[in-house]
């Protein structure tokens, strides 16, 4: 469905006499210098974008992209547009857990095209925003671009914050003096910080070419705003690198305490057994009735034989408790 659409002119947003889904009569009310349409869509089907791809040109392959989503980021160029794809995060604190959703953009001279699948980054705000910026907005279909990128990038940010967060937690818990079970949510974030350098490592070459001026149909005065882009993108690459050391870190910090912790045990069931096996052995000897054997006979025998279990058992334990195994 059509999220927004709109005309723009000098960087300011201009009223235009047509219905939104006249795809036609909206590229032709762009007719002067510098004017851009731009129509935003979330999830559309197939036969709503190629209505859009006939009145842009937009080429076939594209829109079966930007139809299918799940597709992995990347900047492509066509006849006489530019395709890129990003990936959208977002956190779920509770499951500790990324979702991904997906924009695709179909970049004209004239037009801008943002095809927004998951519920995550709404372009709202940054469509706000930049409209708020007459001066931004007034490099056309490039400052459009800047705007969805830096408001994509923006949420890498936020990401990496929140498992940065959560990280810290899984360190505080390993090296903690309880007994914790930690490996399993070490492997969930793991898994998540796998998730989420899928969507920001391949968008560092095409913000790198943005930001250098580098690419055809994006205004090379636009090249200072994609730089802080790729600062802030490379900010949450180096983010990523250093929570997945981290992470490693821990786990094999996990690892070590759980081998030590099973040491501990083993040596307190051990001394647990001597406990048990040095009055069992006494038992066993005075119990094996032979008809020559000192103290059979004597009448303090019975009391010597519990009185030297005792004594071994107290000096066993008393052994143990020095050394340190109980």
């Amino acid at each position: 469905m059509i999220v927004d659409s709109a005309v723009y002119r000098h960087g300011v947003r201009v009223p235009v006499d047509c219905h939104l889904h006249d795809y036609p009569a909206l590229r032709a009310a762009a007719d002067g210098e510098g004017d851009f349409v731009w129509v935003g869509l979330y999830e559309p089907s197939h036969i709503e974008l190629s209505e859009i791809a006939e009145a842009f040109g937009l080429h076939p392959l594209a829109v079966e992209d930007a139809v299918v989503a799940h597709q992995r980021p990347k900047l492509e160029r066509y006849e006489n547009s530019l395709f890129l794809v990003l990936k959208t995060l977002w956190y779920v604190d509770e499951d500790d857990a990324v979702e991904t959703g997906e924009i695709n953009m179909f970049v004209g001279p004239d037009f801008v095209i943002t095809v927004r699948h998951g519920r995550g980054s709404s372009l709202r705000d940054a469509r706000h925003e930049l409209e708020q910026q007459q001066a931004v907005l007034g490099h056309g279909p490039s400052a459009v671009v800047y705007a969805v990128c830096d408001a994509v990038v923006d949420g890498y940010t936020s990401v990496v914050a929140e498992l940065q967060t959560d990280v810290d937690e899984v360190e505080v818990s390993v090296f903690s003096d309880r007994r914790t079970n930690d490996a399993g949510r070490i492997y969930i974030l793991k898994r998540e910080l796998s998730e989420v350098r899928r969507a920001v490592l391949p968008l560092r070459e095409p913000m790198r070419r943005f930001a250098t001026g580098a690419v055809d149909l994006v205004a090379a005065e636009s090249a200072p705003f994609f730089r802080d882009v790729n600062d802030h993108l490379q900010l949450a690459t180096d983010g990523l690198e250093t929570l997945d050391d981290l992470l490693s870190s821990a786990f094999d910090a996990h690892l070590s305490r759980v081998a030590v912790q099973q040491n501990d045990d083993m040596r307190k069931i051990s001394a647990g057994a001597a406990l048990v096996v040095v009055p069992t052995l006494i038992a066993g000897v005075y119990g094996m009735n032979f008809t020559h054997m000192p103290e059979l006979s004597w009448t303090f025998g019975y009391p010597f034989a519990i009185l030297l279990m005792l004594a071994s058992v107290t000096g066993l334990w008393i052994f143990f408790k020095k050394s340190g195994w109980f």
